[in-house]
């Protein structure tokens, strides 16, 4: 793909992305995505076929991007703290949950969404190995890999009840949250 084109890709992706945060999925088509790209509908469909190609894509590309946050939060001397910062991304939740309700009707997307979460749970696991001794823990009261997976999701959560305005626990549970964090890695 020549330079033009990964820039018309990219902004093809970039709309798709926006638009999905602004109005949902349900707001993506080829026209839509195409105007707010700045590039022709026949494009869109040029560089990404389908409207689930296009999602397949998205998902690829955020999956590469956010492999690199999570690899690089992971390796930090705070891997907890920093998976906690890495996980508290409100477009990235929003996205997120956009997605996941898209693929309950689109089985392609399903399945690449899968692989990338597992793939993540893997990238969490080698990494929670590594410092599973410095957080003194046996494994056997507490799974490492059990207590990253409950943050992330917890994470998410939150950010999406806070989007919608929801307060009732909020504060408390990142509170709670983040007391864990520091006593297995204080600052």
């Amino acid at each position: 793909m020549g330079d033009a084109s990964h820039e018309t890709w990219g902004r093809i992706l970039d709309a798709t992305e926006a638009v999905m945060l602004a109005e949902g999925y349900a707001a993506v088509s080829s026209r839509r995505i195409a105007k707010q790209a700045g590039v022709t509908a026949a494009a869109v469909h040029f560089y990404l076929g389908t409207l689930e190609d296009l999602f397949v894509a998205l998902v690829r590309r955020r999956g590469e991007r956010e492999r690199e946050r999570y690899r690089s939060a992971l390796d930090s001397d705070q891997p907890l703290h920093a998976l906690w910062k890495v996980t508290n991304d409100r477009a990235g939740a929003q996205l997120l949950t956009e997605l996941q309700a898209l693929a309950n009707h689109r089985k392609v997307l399903r399945a690449e969404l899968v692989k990338w979460a597992e793939e993540f749970r893997q990238i969490e696991q080698d990494a929670l190995a590594k410092v599973q001794r410095q957080w003194k823990l046996d494994g056997k009261s507490i799974e490492p890999i059990a207590l990253v997976t409950l943050a992330a999701y917890l994470s998410r959560s939150l950010v999406v009840e806070e989007a919608l305005g929801v307060t009732v626990g909020v504060a408390e549970t990142r509170a709670l949250i983040e007391r864990t964090i520091e006593s297995l890695e204080p600052s």
